[in-house]
């Protein structure tokens, strides 16, 4: 039986419970505080037991995930610090923040788990890369793996990249959402209903993306086999490169990095 806590209960944390809960196949007890009563109430229906502040779920969890805003987490630690034992390992989902800052603020030699995860975890699609401390167990770090895998994809990384990764899987929802609006408003200005494009270019990005992970080819040999000579596909994405499409994205993951690192310190 694994204890598992969790400071905050907001959606990406209720995400993690529910993959727990319902897709882990792991056995498990969990244990949560949310100042915010709605997300603890949501957190209890799943079978999770409200604790009265941070320290009791440190108290109770040796798996302690810090599902709060990056801003919130100084607070969050002093809370919890009392509670902290050398067996506490942390899984922290908190954007920029590295493994020597959560010991710093708790335990000398910490165990860590840094985490960056995407929002659709809620569906059980999530895409997730995860790093540790060198005080984290082989176990400890399996069963932190097997949580996220259980919501998704994941995959293990170089500590010391944990900033640069949020612009390819953690913001990047976000990134694709407003491309995605981008085509669905000019399906809208000539005339396509929008819940038909919505639905078809839903399911051509689903398909896309099938086929980078299955089909064995290269990006390039699967831009190749949509573009015909002289063709539609050839028109559009000349005008994507006029537009300069691939400096765009650099200067977007430049600056969601940009942004990980300040919230680093």
């Amino acid at each position: 039986m694994l204890n598992i806590g969790f400071i905050g209960a907001g959606n990406m944390g209720y995400a993690i419970m529910k993959g727990i809960k319902e897709k882990s196949g792991l056995e498990a007890e969990i244990f949560v505080y949310d100042c915010y009563a709605p997300a603890a109430e949501r957190a209890a229906e799943l079978g999770a037991k409200t604790c009265a502040d941070a320290a009791e779920v440190a108290k109770n969890a040796k798996y302690v995930f810090l599902a709060v805003k990056p801003q919130q987490l100084d607070e969050a630690l002093e809370a919890l610090a009392p509670a902290v034992t050398k067996d506490t390992v942390f899984v922290s989902i908190c954007a920029g923040i590295g493994d020597e800052y959560i010991a710093s603020k708790t335990i000398e030699g910490a165990k860590v788990v840094l985490v960056m995860p995407n929002t659709p975890l809620l569906l059980g699609e999530g895409a997730t890369a995860l790093s540790c401390s060198a005080s984290v167990t082989a176990e400890e770090f399996d069963n932190v793996c097997a949580i996220f895998g259980s919501c998704g994809k994941i995959a293990v990384i170089p500590k010391d990249k944990m900033k640069e990764i949020i612009a390819i899987n953690g913001s990047s929802p976000a990134f694709i959402y407003l491309y995605a609006q981008a085509f669905i408003e000019y399906a809208k200005s000539v005339g396509i209903d929008e819940f038909a494009a919505k639905g078809l270019f839903a399911q051509a990005l689903i398909g896309s993306a099938k086929m980078i992970t299955d089909s064995g080819d290269d990006i390039d040999t699967l831009i190749q086999k949509v573009s015909s000579k002289g063709g539609t596909t050839i028109a559009g994405l000349e005008k994507l490169r006029e537009g300069g499409l691939a400096e765009a994205v650099d200067n977007c993951c430049k600056a969601c990095t940009k942004r990980a690192y300040e919230l680093s310190k």
